[in-house]
């Protein structure tokens, strides 16, 4: 079990410290950075660029895209699934005409 360690990550020129495992660090700040260009794209296209504001539609954004992907990732399994149940189906066939 790995010790927990602070990282320093900045989002819109604010630092935050968050500990986290050793073998967790480079996904969390590859995190924050995506987090942080989302954060300023939003800020750039807003009216009022408060940065609790900025966060939320960051937030709303990526889990839009995350159901997004979510939901094509449902599809290509069952694509693949039904694929393969095809190819299955087939095989057994060839498998049978030889065996008789």
């Amino acid at each position: 079990m790995s010790t927990a360690e602070p990282v320093a990550l900045r989002l819109l020129d604010r630092e935050f410290h968050i500990a986290c495992a050793p073998e967790e660090r480079a996904g969390l700040v590859a995190a924050a950075q995506y987090l942080d260009g989302k954060m300023r794209e939003l800020k750039a296209n807003t009216r009022a660029p408060g940065f609790d504001r900025v966060a939320v539609l960051a937030a709303v954004s990526i889990a839009h895209e995350l159901l997004g992907l979510k939901v094509e990732h449902a599809a290509q399994e069952l694509a693949l699934t039904e694929g393969l149940g095809n190819l299955r189906k087939k095989l057994e066939g060839v498998l049978d005409g030889h065996i008789k």
